[in-house]
């Protein structure tokens, strides 16, 4: 019963978040939603930058608020506020921004998007073996799959959070998964899209960026790809033997 009531209590948290945030973006514009919508549908930085620059001191407010709403719909790309992030408060700073509100959007769309697709995937599971089966392993490793999706950057954030939902994985190391794998991803993110804007001045940075990440995830799809092969080769000595 503590379990239940408090699987409730987060979920009716989520909501109530979401509805604090929605409510707190419209009473500090009440045309926030408006122009946002064209900011991200148009992929106009200069105009982001500019529109964030706007608000003063309740830039950074701003920015997370657009930030949460971005992730939790999922489908919408997050890359124009978070290099306008590092454009309007340093590169830094705009990574620490967009790492926390991207976290906390993802977060909150896996509790809203578990309440309404869990139930209604367990009966489809049910039914089959192989559905069983994977749905057992997502939640043995749930955290590590987890983790790995989030390190990717620039891949469409609801995909990631929808499988999420649908599998076994606890809050806890969803939550810790998230928190971890957002950064890395983030923070590329924001260097990589600063130094398009700047890519005068920093070219060579960029091209050292986009080079070490490109050997980086090289060596890694290696590495996953090696590990199974050897998995596969224990696998058919001990039926040999």
């Amino acid at each position: 019963m503590f379990t239940i009531n408090r699987e409730l209590a987060v979920k009716l948290a989520a909501i109530l978040g979401l509805t604090v945030i929605m409510l707190g973006g419209y009473l500090v514009n009440p045309a926030l939603y408006k122009t946002v919508w064209y900011l991200v549908t148009s992929g106009d930085i200069n105009g982001t930058t500019e529109f964030l620059r706007s608000f003063g001191a309740w830039a950074v407010v701003v920015s997370i608020v657009i930030d949460i709403l971005i992730n939790m719909v999922g489908f919408l790309p997050s890359i124009f506020i978070s290099t306008a992030n590092g454009i309007v408060f340093g590169v830094g700073p705009g990574i620490v921004i967009s790492w926390f509100a991207e976290t906390v959007g993802v977060i909150l769309s896996f509790l809203l998007m578990r309440t309404f697709l869990r139930c209604s995937t367990e009966e489809l599971i049910k039914k089959s073996n192989m559905l069983q089966k994977v749905d057992e392993f997502s939640g043995a490793n749930g955290f590590k799959m987890m983790l790995f999706a989030r390190t990717l950057p620039y891949f469409p954030s609801g995909i990631i959070t929808a499988l999420g939902a649908v599998s076994r994985i606890s809050l806890k190391d969803y939550i810790l998964a998230n928190l971890i794998g957002k950064f890395p991803s983030t923070a590329l993110e924001v260097v990589i899209g600063y130094d398009l804007v700047n890519y005068q001045h920093r070219l060579l940075q960029l091209t050292v960026v986009v080079l070490g990440v490109t050997l980086f995830y090289g060596l890694l799809w290696w590495y996953n790809k090696r590990k199974q092969a050897d998995k596969a080769e224990e696998y058919v000595g001990e039926e040999a033997s």
